[in-house]
């Protein structure tokens, strides 16, 4: 189905961000049971499963060219949202080669990528139609592109991205293209290995959930990316929600009323992937993000009912974790109306094709 872009809408200010009816069909929906608990909750990444999200590698949608304009800005505001470490040069072309290899193959009325060879020294032209750019360059050299290498091609794709430098049986986040991330500084984890960066997580830790974790993600191999999804919930379909904007963003929490509930907060949830990368034996951990409001959610009828009852279940400590303390009580009475008590299947399909009315 050919994409038809929303240019116009924006994250931040009026946030006229709005889900197509076809968008909130597609929204990778995370809760396959009533209750929830942090899990590690790996699968492979084939073009399968609940969602068209799965379809490509990387997946670019309606919002494709909003969210592109919301990250330059973010990036003007503040430079440090993108850093690299020295040693990480190599895995930056590995990844402006894996996406643009992505891109160019999976959606090519929109991405285009020629090439004279694919070692160091090739001459490559990129076509980025959505974002009228036309790039010609020297594979490897950093000097023929507008920017470095990692950060130019990340300004064109949805999500954030890090890459984790894998040494001493350890991953360091070593470097990131962080502009959407759920209230975590990049210029704050920079460096850090993957016990440190995941170690406010409550609860997983008891579990050791992050130990089998980094020993899974140590045996990827190069062409078998794996996923899973994470959430949490936002109020306004705001993309930056980084420490260093809370007081931007921070106050909203306290502006959700019974009222404007279900306009106003977002569940929002990310489609982690993983990748090896070929020349730095790195991980590429790219981390989409996507929006949908309470009043989207349950225009699917099972969606509207298995959140009603993850949230009325949620432990304390992961609601405190995740931010939703404060406003839990509100969401869980308003999705109460939604929710009749009947068993609903597991999984997370929409298992409808047409969505009730708009609220």
């Amino acid at each position: 189905m050919s994409i038809v872009f929303k240019p116009d809408e924006t994250f931040r200010g009026d946030y006229s961000y709005r889900n197509s009816d076809e968008a909130i069909l597609r929204f990778p929906f995370p809760f396959p049971d009533d209750q929830y608990m942090y899990s590690v909750n790996m699968e492979p990444h084939q073009p399968k499963g609940a969602s068209a999200v799965y379809e490509h590698g990387f997946d670019v949608d309606e919002h494709y060219i909003a969210e592109c304009r919301d990250k330059a800005i973010t990036l003007e505001r503040d430079p440090g949202r993108c850093q690299v470490l020295p040693h990480m040069q190599m895995a930056e072309w590995d990844t402006l080669e894996l996406l643009m290899d992505s891109l160019s193959a999976d959606y090519p009325e929109h991405f285009s990528l020629s090439k004279t060879g694919t070692d160091f020294g090739a001459h490559w032209t990129w076509i980025n139609r959505p974002l009228g750019i036309e790039q010609s360059f020297v594979f490897g050299d950093a000097a023929t592109l507008p920017c470095g290498s990692f950060e130019y091609i990340t300004r064109q794709a949805q999500g954030d991205f890090a890459i984790c430098d894998q040494r001493e049986d350890n991953l360091f986040l070593d470097a990131g293209m962080v502009t959407s991330q759920a209230d975590w500084s990049l210029d704050f984890n920079v460096g850090m290995s993957f016990m440190q960066w995941h170690g406010p997580v409550p609860l997983a830790h008891q579990a050791g959930v992050f130990e089998r974790a980094l020993k899974y993600l140590l045996m990827i191999r190069q062409g078998q990316p794996v996923r899973r999804l994470n959430w949490t919930m936002t109020v306004n379909p705001r993309l930056d929600t980084a420490p260093e904007t809370f007081p931007e963003w921070g106050p909203d929490r306290a502006s959700l009323t019974p009222e404007n509930i279900g306009r106003k907060l977002h569940l929002r949830v990310e489609l982690q992937t993983l990748w090896r990368l070929p020349r730095s034996n790195a991980l590429l951990f790219p981390i989409r993000c996507y929006l949908a409001s309470l009043d989207e959610l349950v225009r699917v009828p099972k969606w509207g009912k298995r959140l009603s009852r993850v949230l009325a279940t949620l432990p304390p400590p992961l609601a405190e974790y995740k931010g939703l303390s404060r406003f839990l009580p509100t969401a869980v009475a308003y999705l109460a109306a939604f929710d009749d008590g009947s068993a609903i299947s597991k999984g997370t399909e929409a298992e409808t094709a047409e969505l009730a009315a708009a609220i």
